[in-house]
């Protein structure tokens, strides 16, 4: 039996299809980040211990953690602290790079510690390179640099 050809999916539908996809993304980065900061601070990162810093069940961690083991970010086994690999890490330190000069910028503009912060966690993942780049180029240029 001969298989239907496939419609192009429609504008409406690549536009959802990448923002799902986007989303996925923002959703790696902010583990990955949380998982750095809890090792970091604590020696390991439990799934209790993220599930209370991002604000979401044990489930959604546990389902989280077994798509980033797929994708190669992280490493752990049942009942087990969780543990960045190399590629986790490196991802890490770029969000953690991101957010540090989303939130400076911020508050070069006198925007209070506490809605940087919050404020950064949206920005971060959606500010481009260029727009990065110029933060930092403005920041230099308010320190002297």
């Amino acid at each position: 039996m001969a298989q239907a050809k496939q419609k192009p999916a429609s504008p409406h539908a690549e536009k959802f299809r990448r923002l799902r996809r986007d989303h996925a993304v923002e959703i790696a980065q902010d583990y990955v980040e949380a998982i750095a900061d809890l090792v970091s601070e604590t020696g390991e990162a439990r799934v209790v211990d993220l599930a209370k810093r991002l604000g979401v069940t044990h489930v959604t961690v546990n389902r989280t953690v077994t798509r980033l083991q797929k994708a190669g970010f992280v490493h752990s086994q049942p009942y087990r602290a969780i543990f960045l690999t190399d590629k986790g890490r490196n991802l890490a330190e770029i969000c953690k790079t991101r957010h540090d000069t989303v939130v400076a910028f911020l508050r070069s503009l006198g925007v209070p510690q506490r809605v940087a912060e919050m404020d950064a966690e949206g920005i971060e993942h959606h500010v481009s390179a260029d727009t990065l780049a110029a933060f930092r180029s403005v920041l230099r240029k308010m320190r002297g640099q």
